[in-house]
């Protein structure tokens, strides 16, 4: 299964700075090995955890890395690099090593999703794509957790491809909602990328299109039996889901049975009610209800807690886009060049020096209590090392588990995760603190830039 569907041909899906300092690195033989962190600064509102994903796609990446002769010839165009560089180029694979969550892993902010250690042309070349693939799988993987969890076990699908922003984004929406538990997608596409459930109703244009609405209905149910869901709100939901009691009749003289109705439009709470009593009394306990039209999380709880009869929602622009957290403030930084740690000391942006583990601590019921960031070699005891080796020497180091597998893997995640930080409104904040170690080397590095800055100025 590829976790790259625009292809390998992506050397060039950069920021010029990637190439400028890599230029710079070249020219100056400065070639030992760098060791880059990525990790997420703060909590976007309302969010108390964060769910990585993208790492499939990442090591893809850097397994692949290769210049092509016409990117070559592109770069030469510009006029902006010498010849020994673009040169060199063309042998340029990325030879490093990776330390990664696994996929579906359960993070807190300043906890490095994974770390890149590599001579430093390589790992900086490789900074805008990581970040591009991690940041946009784990910013809608966590908004479409918080979306499951707000259903109460309903089943819920991703209905967001027509409003993503982009192919590859719709395609990428799809999968990171499937790993948190989204049952699958309207996404024909990511259905054959990626193996995922597709599902799909009928539009409203399918619906007028028709002399009458009953017309419609049972023309799609002749030609899907075993895939009929019937929008029922395109002139009136009540004398729509009396349409589909008919059409259910008629469904059920043939042996067949009508699977849903759907609405998308009005007070879902009172609607669904009001559909859920007229389906029950006509006999059709069994057609379950669907809804769709803005829903996210906030909705979701929001329609329950009014008492809503919806058997299963369809999610789409609201999740497909994490509208009310459309970016994280993600960041891949320099923390170790040439054996020496190094730091950022940026107001608001300090970086954690050196290559790094995070250590998590469990209570005796088997939740999460808290975590600790420490060097990556220091000896901790009592926490289990969430950060794994999954690539080295250039090359992913073992199978890759399935996107089923990483779902699986997520659900025990998610039901460790105390309920206090699963809140959709305000969670407190997950304890996360710096070992001894770490602590310690982070003082020194720090005074010791504080100490250069005074004398240079």
């Amino acid at each position: 299964m590829p976790e790259c569907p625009l292809g390998e041909r992506l050397a060039l899906l950069t920021d010029l700075y990637q190439l400028t300092m890599a230029a710079c690195y070249f020219d100056q033989d400065m070639h030992d090995e760098a060791t880059f962190s990525l990790f997420i600064r703060k909590y976007p509102a309302h969010r108390g955890y964060f769910v990585a994903a993208g790492l499939p796609e990442a090591l893809h990446y850097l397994e692949t890395l290769r210049f092509k002769e016409e990117d070559l010839e592109y770069l030469e165009a510009t006029g902006l690099f010498k010849p020994r560089f673009l040169d060199y180029l063309k042998t340029v694979r990325f030879t490093g090593q990776v330390h990664a969550l696994p996929e579906g892993t359960i993070f807190f902010k300043d906890e490095p999703i994974l770390e890149v250690s590599a001579p430093i042309l390589e790992a900086q070349l490789a900074e805008t794509f990581i970040i591009n693939a991690v940041s946009l799988q784990t910013m809608i993987a966590t908004k479409a957790s918080r979306a499951v969890y707000a259903a109460q076990g309903r089943p819920l699908i991703d209905f967001s491809l027509r409003r993503t922003q982009g192919v590859d984004a719709g395609l990428k929406v799809a999968r990171a909602s499937y790993l948190v538990g989204f049952l699958g997608s309207s996404n024909v596409l990511a259905g054959k990328v990626y193996g995922l459930p597709i599902f799909g109703t009928m539009a409203h244009s399918f619906i007028t299109s028709f002399p009458q609405e009953i017309d419609a209905f049972r023309v799609f149910c002749r030609n899907f039996p075993n895939l009929t869901t019937l929008l029922i709100d395109t002139y009136d939901n009540l004398s729509g889901a009396r349409n589909a009691v008919q059409v259910a009749r008629e469904m059920a003289g043939r042996g067949e049975r009508l699977g849903f109705v759907r609405l998308d439009s009005g007070d879902m709470a009172a609607i669904s009610q009001e559909v859920r009593q007229l389906l029950d009394d006509q006999g059709l306990d069994y057609v379950r209800i669907l809804a769709s039209g803005g829903f996210d999380e906030f909705k979701i709880a929001q329609v329950l807690a009014a008492g809503a009869r919806i058997d299963s929602f369809a999610v789409g622009t609201k999740m497909g886009v994490s509208d009310d957290a459309p970016y994280f403030d993600i960041a891949y930084k320099l923390v170790k060049y040439a054996g020496r740690p190094v730091m950022k000391l940026s107001t608001g942006k300090v970086t954690l020096v050196d290559q790094k583990q995070v250590h998590r601590y469990y209570e005796a019921a088997g939740r999460m209590a808290r975590d600790t960031i420490a060097l990556r070699h220091e000896a901790l005891p009592g926490g289990s090392p969430l950060l794994r080796p999954v690539m080295a020497g250039g090359q992913i180091t073992r199978p890759l588990p399935s996107l089923n597998e990483c779902r699986n893997f997520f659900q025990g995640e998610f039901a460790r995760l105390p309920e206090e930080y699963k809140a959709l409104q305000d969670p407190p904040f997950y304890p996360v603190s710096l070992s001894p170690g770490l602590r310690k080397l982070q003082s020194r590095v720090e005074q010791e830039l504080q100490h250069r800055l005074r004398r240079e100025s």
